[in-house]
């Protein structure tokens, strides 16, 4: 008597004669993460009873008992009340044997001309389509975030770096806009991997498509699977539909990028608030202290993010991996898709959402920015730049302004201290002028061109951010 319930509890156990192994049950079964997508099984069941009543498949009836069931048990795991049961293995069988209890006969034809190879595909991609909104609107946030800060820093100079060294001057808000790119580059991204996730799978069945006459447009339009037009999306092939994970690995990937530019400025805000550059601070809330240094004010939250990154990027490896040697159509090691997926997009919604607060509590030393550019003769591409102004070859200023640069070295002095005498020694064409583009002041407003650093060009970048994220 006990195989035989054990057996009844399976959805294919008139072919079996004894129950799964207890150790087979819990390493197959999905049910304790993959209930997440309870909502949109539901919504996916829902949609696919209306199409199967609209073409006289099942009764209407059935259909009405279908609805009523789903609702009782879209309440019950709202409420908490839903009991999840190992031997149903995943949430689809979860549902529909509850369904089932509920409504009977009705519950049980629910499944006609579909499989859970379909079905699954299809609610991954619609729990997908809406944390793919969420996370959209949390890249705004963060944009409107940095863009705020940006504002009032247009004038602040900050020593720009390459190879780590001073380079030349720019703006902190010039800086901060450089992230802003990025992350609405993410966007950009994020809407595109959306646009392919939103395909509909249902109605392929478990990977030859159905003798059932089904609408799948229907389907698509109620699930709202529609393109800019309202033209339904589905998938065109049964085999690839079922077994096409290329949504899942797109979006580790796109969320991978993102995590790479959230790592990059989170390195920047580590080295700035160290006490050798000593350029921010930031508010305590997002910092640590040390159980034993007492001094110490660690940023746990960017290093944190840092180290988040490699999670994300190895979950993009472990999904690539995962369907690299798969024949088609569907194959078990596809239940191996939802936790990396889902812990991306865990990871990637926290990170954005932390970070978008924490932009916006940034302490800014801008003496301490200023006096760092100083330290780096950030002003000598300008210098070279006032010597071809004076008709001076490109080449030729180079190497003037290089002779002048070691001669401030060795008196400890920036180019803009040298006396007038001291550059003209370099050159004769310089005159009393030369100290306007020395200034980092004057560095900064010579660059007006778009795509500049000069606070002119910046405030119109940032407004042409807060016309695009409004």
């Amino acid at each position: 008597m006990t195989n035989q319930l054990d057996k009844k509890s399976q959805a294919w156990s008139a072919l079996f004669s004894e129950p799964m192994s207890e150790l087979v049950k819990r390493y197959t079964s999905s049910v304790f993460f993959d209930k997440r997508l309870w909502q949109a099984d539901i919504a996916g069941s829902l949609a696919h009873a209306e199409m199967l009543g609209h073409q006289g498949i099942i009764s209407a009836h059935d259909l009405a008992d279908i609805q009523r069931g789903m609702a009782q048990i879209h309440s019950e795991i709202e409420s908490g009340a839903f009991e999840w049961k190992l031997d149903l293995e995943d949430v689809h069988l979860n549902i529909e044997a509850r369904l089932t209890q509920l409504v009977g006969v009705a519950g049980k034809r629910l499944h006609t001309g579909r499989s859970r190879n379909d079905q699954v595909a299809t609610d991954v991609r619609l729990w997908l389509r809406g944390e793919i909104d969420l996370i959209i609107e949390l890249l705004s946030a963060l944009q409107k975030a940095m863009v705020d800060a940006a504002a009032d820093h247009t004038e602040t100079i900050l020593p720009g770096f390459t190879h780590l060294q001073v380079a030349q001057p720019v703006s902190f808000a010039h800086h901060l806009l450089a992230y802003v790119e990025m992350f609405a580059r993410d966007a950009e991204r994020m809407a595109d991997v959306r646009r392919r996730t939103n395909r509909l799978p249902l109605g392929s069945a478990a990977l030859a498509g159905t003798g059932y006459p089904l609408d799948r447009e229907r389907v698509a339009r109620t699930l709202g699977m529609v393109d800019a037009d309202g033209v339904a999306q589905v998938c065109h092939n049964s085999l690839d539909a079922v077994s096409d994970r290329d949504f899942a690995m797109e979006f580790t990937a796109a969320a991978s990028i993102c995590m790479v530019h959230v790592s990059r400025l989170s390195e920047e805000l580590i080295l700035w608030m160290s006490q050798n550059f000593g350029f921010i601070q930031l508010a305590d809330r997002f910092t640590t202290g040390s159980s034993i240094m007492p001094q110490k004010k660690n940023p746990d939250v960017p290093e944190l993010a840092r180290g988040k990154t490699g999670r994300v990027v190895g979950h993009l490896m472990g999904l690539i991996t995962l369907m690299k040697g798969q024949p088609l159509a569907y194959n078990k090691d596809n239940q191996e898709d939802k936790e990396p997926l889902f812990d991306t997009v865990d990871t990637l919604k926290d990170t954005l959402r932390i970070f978008a607060e924490m932009m916006g509590g940034i302490t800014v030393n801008a003496s301490a920015m200023q006096a760092a550019a100083r330290r780096g003769y950030a002003t000598a591409t300008d210098l070279a730049d006032y010597l071809v102004k004076k008709g001076l070859p490109f080449r030729d200023a180079h190497e003037v302004v290089a002779h002048a640069v070691k001669t401030a070295q060795g008196l400890g002095l920036d180019l803009a201290d040298l006396p007038l005498e001291t550059l003209q020694t370099f050159n004769s064409a310089v005159q009393a002028d030369v100290f306007e583009c020395l200034s980092l002041q004057g560095s900064l407003a010579a660059r007006n061109t778009l795509g500049g650093t000069a606070p002119q060009r910046v405030l119109a970048e940032i407004a042409r951010h807060r016309n695009r994220l409004d």
